[in-house]
């Protein structure tokens, strides 16, 4: 999300404490010129789903692109203190990152991106102390969109091709919530907001109807239509449940056959309480009656995805679905549990060190090496993802093994149509990737979802999709574990 908007001229501390301590600890150790590989990746699908949607990419670009420690920030961290007193930081430290220029590579899932979990969405390599300090930011700009993004594309896909609108920014959370759940929400599959700022900003299609305020205004509820018709003669859609939904409809037919005699159009009519798709139903046969068969029916009200695909089972006439607080607030599932873990270290003048996090549950021991993804595909549908070591040779294909159950693996040949998934991001510092535009984003994400088996994408109990490790990649981790392990407990 933008930090132009909120006030703020540096945003470098919006960090965790522990990220700057770490790294006043990295300074005086001396491992300023050490350098790390960190790697961004999430441990369970979102609402209990088969996939996620990457997300945030813009955001880190802008983020790293502006990240430098101003006088301000400087002052701040030179006041904190410890528990003595004293202060919390050297005044070399401060110096250090004074003249702080960020140096890292980072390469990263495009926006728009089908990912599952283990996977890395960001690789990071650089000087430790740089790429430790990007852990939270990474996270915070990275876990929200990609949630957002991915229950986007469950609403849009239970629509199945009804137009979605993102009605969220009064439910969101605060005014930098709402813009990012905007923009990830029209990744995901949304075709439109209600939130005009991010329309201007990102140049998303802005939508809106009317509140009932609108329509208590006025003596009566013929009234409010015509008067609004009058107003608004291009954009003419008609909330129809302020008082009885039936008599609204029959009024907003009134409204609408006026409002033809004079050239315009009702576009619509919106439904926000009672029984959705009974009253969708009855609405459909009363404007069809009447001549409006293209007059669409908009409904609002607390919709999911779920409910969306109840109501399409119960026969709802629904042309338009505005979706809010389930959508922005991604209300079953409130964070994405991405984590950021270290991969490898390099000393000066050394050959590079791999490390991992070691747990008693498998799922948390976190993967070694400088890592890449590789996505395998056949007749167009795609079947595998392979986490492997860049050092690897790939180009025969290779062995891919669950990393939670070694008892499960799949060859995939070198016959396969393949393509590895982080793209290069940054290169020395400077960003090296040609960002496209939200729409071209937005079709990514269409035509990404259009090569998994439907079986993936269910909402209730999804197919697995296949994620693995390259087998080389997952011997040396499992021999690993066990060094490491003997020399933890001597």
């Amino acid at each position: 999300m933008s930090t132009r908007h909120f006030g703020i001229g540096s945003w470098s501390v919006l960090n965790d404490l522990y990220e700057f301590t770490m790294a006043h600890g990295y300074w005086k150790a001396g491992l300023q010129d050490t350098e790390a590989a960190f790697y961004m990746s999430y441990r369970h699908n979102p609402f209990k789903g088969g996939y996620a949607i990457a997300a945030g990419l813009e955001s880190v670009v802008e983020f790293i692109e502006n990240f430098h420690f101003d006088s301000s920030d400087l002052e701040y961290l030179r006041s904190l203190k410890g528990h003595d007193g004293n202060p919390l930081f050297d005044s070399g430290f401060i110096d250090y990152l004074k003249d702080y220029k960020f140096c890292c590579d980072i390469d990263m899932v495009p926006e728009g991106t089908c990912v599952f979990p283990h996977e890395p969405l960001v690789r990071v390599t650089g000087p430790l102390i740089q790429a430790q300090l990007l852990e939270t930011p990474l996270l915070s700009l990275i876990n929200f969109p990609t949630l957002i993004a991915t229950k986007a594309s469950r609403i849009c896909q239970a629509a199945s091709g009804d137009e979605v609108i993102e009605f969220g920014l009064r439910r969101a959370q605060g005014m930098n919530g709402a813009l990012t759940a905007s923009r990830a929400a029209y990744i995901g599959g949304c075709h439109s907001t209600s939130n005009v700022l991010a329309g201007k900003m990102f140049g998303i299609p802005v939508k809106g109807t009317q509140a009932h305020s609108w329509v208590q205004v006025f003596d009566d509820e013929q009234q409010s239509f015509e008067v609004y018709a009058d107003t608004s003669p291009n954009n003419c859609i008609l909330l129809v449940d302020t008082f009885d939904t039936i008599e609204g409809i029959k009024k907003a037919i009134v409204t609408g056959k006026k409002l033809e005699e004079r050239g315009g159009k009702l576009l619509g009519v919106r439904l926000d309480s009672g029984d959705l798709a009974y009253l969708s139903i009855v609405a459909r046969e009363m404007l069809d009656a009447a001549g409006f068969v293209d007059t669409k029916i908009l409904a609002s009200n607390e919709l999911d995805e779920h409910v969306i695909t109840e109501m399409k089972q119960q026969g709802a006439k629904v042309t338009v679905w505005g979706v809010g607080t389930n959508l922005v607030t991604a209300k079953d599932h409130p964070a994405l549990d991405g984590v950021y873990k270290l991969s490898a270290v390099r000393h000066p003048g050394r050959e590079w060190e791999y490390k991992l996090k070691l747990s008693e549950q498998m799922i948390k021991v976190s993967n070694p090496g400088l890592l890449q993804v590789r996505r395998y595909h056949t007749s167009g549908e795609s079947v595998a993802d392979v986490i492997y070591d860049v050092k690897a040779d790939m180009s025969q294909g290779c062995v891919a093994v669950d990393p939670l159950d070694a008892t499960r693996h799949k060859v995939l040949g070198s016959e396969l149509e393949n393509e590895d998934l982080l793209a290069p991001l940054f290169r020395e510092g400077k960003c090296v990737y040609s960002s496209p535009s939200l729409l071209e984003i937005r079709e990514n994400t269409q035509r990404q979802l259009k090569h998994f088996h439907s079986g993936v994408k269910r909402f209730l109990n999804p197919h697995q999709y296949i994620v693995g490790m390259e087998k080389s990649l997952y011997d040396f981790k499992i021999d690993l574990i066990n060094q490491t392990r003997h020399r933890e407990v001597k």
